[in-house]
């Protein structure tokens, strides 16, 4: 298991995903799963202070920008910050991860 981080205008690339983590195949998990796997609602699952420390795999156009807001762990409610501070608290891995791009 992993968390995915793309922009929110774009598709997650599931085989870039693979090719980034090192996996033959990756899947969406099931919504149903979604709490129990990170004990976040859908809408407010996050990198930051999961129930586990998945591997973290974001998008490379993050670095982008200034400022990037990601979920800060409640629907609804996003945290601001630099895209170097949000790879150094979740020792995200940068990548391409979206379709088309």
């Amino acid at each position: 298991m992993c968390l995915a981080v793309v922009p929110g205008d774009g598709h997650l690339d599931l085989k870039a995903l693979a090719r980034a983590s090192g996996d033959r195949r990756i899947e969406l998990v099931a919504l149903r799963e979604v709490t129990p796997l990170t004990g976040y609602v859908r809408g407010g699952v996050t990198a930051l202070a999961g129930k586990k420390d998945y591997p973290v795999y974001l998008d490379e156009t993050a670095i982008l920008f200034e400022k990037i807001a990601v979920s800060a762990g409640t629907r609804g409610l996003q945290i601001v910050l630099h895209p170097d501070d949000y790879v150094r608290a979740t020792r995200a891995t940068l990548c391409p991860l979206v379709q088309g791009a």
